[in-house]
């Protein structure tokens, strides 16, 4: 079984589809891996350990695609529109497609993987299920924004996070509002709390308040009968009732706050706008607010991808990709959950496809040149 690992081309992208680690255990498996030259170089996993490992490095794509039965991205491969490499025409015809292919964001590109005849597996579909957890690479990617986010926030607030009491008097903690109590909310809250931060939380799912109050935080809650949980524990979209008792207890909340976190987003949707030019106008100078939504809209008004602005004395950081800040451990985890969902596609050393599995129906977008779900 071919195995191909290409480097990525798109905007702001650091991670890379396999590390030397999972390189061995996918040889393991029965997997001959070709690893694209300098694909690991921007998550600090040079050539060199690809090769210990047990790879074969290839010197351009073309090469590292040949007769490839396999081909692992972390973002979709990029197409004559994008500029630059035309990665999608170079998949080899019926080779089978793994990443983090934005199928709601990209559903153009369907159209293309049929063509092709290439079998897509988009693994943001993973079904929150026990057993899918292993798979979830919104997890283990949410998991480190959330911490990264945080460490954004503090290098650009420019107090300090904890109390310090000294002899020249007692400097206040730092107050943190975090919309949206997801994977990448609580890990935000966490570590808000490691830095000695005090941390209010707001988000429309009432099963949420458990959770953020085991973390330290204090849940912000909303006057109304309407519940935000939608299927597989996501949230939904609100009505315009809520949506403005929210806003009006957000502004309040955020008055009093020096650093706000958005999180919120709506799987196949624009984000939430969660932070209006108002509700900015209105927090105190040197605030700052980390819009992690930024890439899907953003839930901050005025917040820029892959820039940080400021708004009447407020910072508004709106990086593109904040997983791929910290590439090395970002890259690890995700290889990790490729590897464990071709352990589950792989019999006796051949590519077996388990298609009547749940996980598999739920991440399987193309097969043989058919769609297999409407987007």
């Amino acid at each position: 079984m071919k195995l191909a690992v290409l480097k990525e081309r798109r905007p702001y992208e650091t991670r890379v589809a396999a590390t030397p680690e999972s390189v061995k255990k996918l040889i393991a498996l029965g997997f001959q891996v070709n690893v694209e030259k300098g694909a690991g170089e921007a998550s600090h996993f040079p050539d060199e350990a690809y090769k210990a490992a047990g790879a074969t490095i290839g010197a351009t794509p073309q090469k590292t695609l040949e007769k490839a039965q396999i081909v692992l991205k972390v973002q979709a491969p990029m197409t004559k529109k994008d500029g630059g490499e035309d990665e999608l025409s170079l998949l080899p015809e019926g080779s089978l497609l793994l990443g983090l292919l934005s199928s709601h964001a990209k559903s153009e590109l369907i159209a293309a993987y049929n063509k092709h005849k290439i079998t897509a597996f988009s693994l943001e579909l993973a079904p929150r299920i026990t057993r899918a957890q292993a798979i979830d690479v919104l997890s283990s990617q949410s998991n480190l924004a959330g911490y990264r986010a945080v460490i954004e926030a503090a290098n650009t607030f420019e107090r300090a996070f904890p109390m310090m009491m000294t002899a020249a008097g007692t400097i206040a903690p730092a107050r943190v509002l975090v919309l949206g109590a997801g994977v990448a909310g609580l890990q935000a809250i966490a570590t808000a709390k490691r830095l000695g931060a005090i941390v209010s939380v707001f988000d429309v799912r009432a099963a949420a308040k458990e959770q953020v109050e085991s973390l330290g935080g204090t849940f912000i809650e909303v006057d109304s009968q309407e519940t935000g949980e939608a299927s597989g524990g996501y949230a939904k979209e609100m009505s315009d009732v809520y949506k403005a008792r929210q806003a009006a207890k957000i502004k309040e909340v955020l008055q009093k706050s020096d650093v706000a976190i958005s999180t919120a987003l709506i799987p196949g949707k624009p984000a939430p706008r969660l932070i209006t030019a108002d509700m900015v106008a209105g927090m105190k100078p040197g605030s700052v607010i980390v819009d992690l939504a930024v890439e899907a809209g953003g839930n901050c008004e005025g917040s820029e991808l892959g820039k940080v602005v400021e708004k009447n004395g407020v910072k508004i950081v709106g990086y593109a990709n904040i997983p791929g800040r910290i590439p090395t451990d970002a890259s690890s985890v995700y290889a990790r959950n490729l590897l464990n969902l071709l352990t589950l596609c792989v019999d006796k050393g051949a590519l077996t496809i388990p298609w009547e599995d749940e996980i598999i129906q739920a991440i399987a977008l193309t097969r043989d040149g058919k769609a297999l779900k409407a987007l």
